[in-house]
């Protein structure tokens, strides 16, 4: 057996606790390596799980190549560095590929909402469905990281004893059943441009839920601003391809959109204030004022009125535009 020559190059991390190295072999080509001494379960297994899932369904996604759970750490295939973001961002004309992309949600929504899928160390793991407790789970992170920080520990309190029931409630109006495969960080970094296909990332967190989730993720994308035009064509064109949707149900698809997006969003900040006050990365700071705007354009509409005036009244626009917390 000939072992193959390589070197190992340090990638760019993301909002995780991994780590990401290219090793690059004599002949040019490379895979990549994961690094991750947390939450081994979840960013190795599930990980590789998930990624032969979608494989399995003619899905681009990394292959696994090597796992050491020891270790924490797996070798998988390389996309390269030319994400959508990269590709959209320098783009005019941006509908074009969003459609392509939209053409690949929708495949992935009619993959089977399996409940158990193998994982590499031939066990199974059962997804999770998209419950209320979960989407209460992650909008809290807003009342623990974000909110205290910037209005005061006594005021935040008062501020999250009124506002979670008025999001209980709009929770509980969630009209599409939790029965569709959900990616759950769908948006155009996490997709990758390679010879005119789209590969797929960071598809650990995915879960069983709500058909408008991973469409919020693509139209309410926190890392790339576009308009309300452009984020209505992309909407436009998912309602009129996904089979999903019918005419009696456009309506409540959309509140759906609606309240998944304020959750989500809600869920950002906090995530994001997190990663500057315990992991100091600071450069996702930059990027609250964006989710406010989000928040904003959504909460708008029913059934929002009650959430709209207690977040206007308490969380003034001079503090939402601060990029520091």
């Amino acid at each position: 057996m000939i072992l193959k020559e390589y070197k190992i190059k340090t990638l760019a991390g993301d909002a995780s606790s991994r780590k990401f190295f290219r090793k690059i072999y004599d002949d040019k080509k490379s895979k990549v390596i994961v690094v991750s001494k947390k939450e081994k379960f979840k960013n190795l297994i599930l990980y590789a799980a998930i990624n032969d899932l979608l494989i399995k369904n003619k899905i681009l996604a990394p292959k696994l190549y090597r796992l050491n759970i020891r270790e924490g750490l797996m070798e998988i295939s390389d996309f390269g560095d030319q994400n959508f973001y990269k590709v959209i961002k320098k783009e005019k004309s941006r509908i074009f590929f969003y459609k392509k992309i939209i053409d690949l949600l929708l495949k992935i929504q009619k993959i089977k909402p399996i409940i158990k899928i193998k994982n590499p160390i031939n066990r199974n793991h059962k997804f999770q469905k998209y419950s209320l407790k979960i989407l209460h789970s992650e909008s809290d992170l807003f009342f623990t990281w974000y909110l205290q920080r910037v209005i005061g520990k006594k005021r935040a309190t008062y501020v999250k004893k009124i506002l979670k029931p008025k999001l209980n409630a709009i929770y509980k109006k969630l009209n599409f059943k939790n029965n569709i495969f959900v990616h759950r960080d769908f948006h155009v970094s996490n997709l990758m441009h390679i010879n005119n296909k789209i590969g797929v990332l960071d598809s650990q967190d995915a879960i069983i839920g709500n058909p408008s989730y991973d469409l919020v993720s693509l139209i309410d994308d926190v890392r790339i601003v576009t308009s309300s035009k452009v984020k209505n064509k992309i909407y436009d064109y998912y309602m009129k391809k996904s089979s999903l949707i019918k005419k009696s149900n456009k309506i409540n698809f959309l509140e759906d959109f609606h309240i998944l997006s304020i959750q989500r969003n809600l869920k950002i900040i906090g995530i994001f204030s997190r990663l500057f006050l315990r992991d100091k990365k600071n450069q996702y700071l930059k990027l609250i004022p964006y989710c406010w705007k989000l928040i904003e354009n959504r909460y708008k509409h029913e059934p929002f009125e009650e959430i709209k005036l207690i977040l206007d009244e308490c969380i003034p626009k001079k503090i939402r535009k601060q990029k520091s917390i």
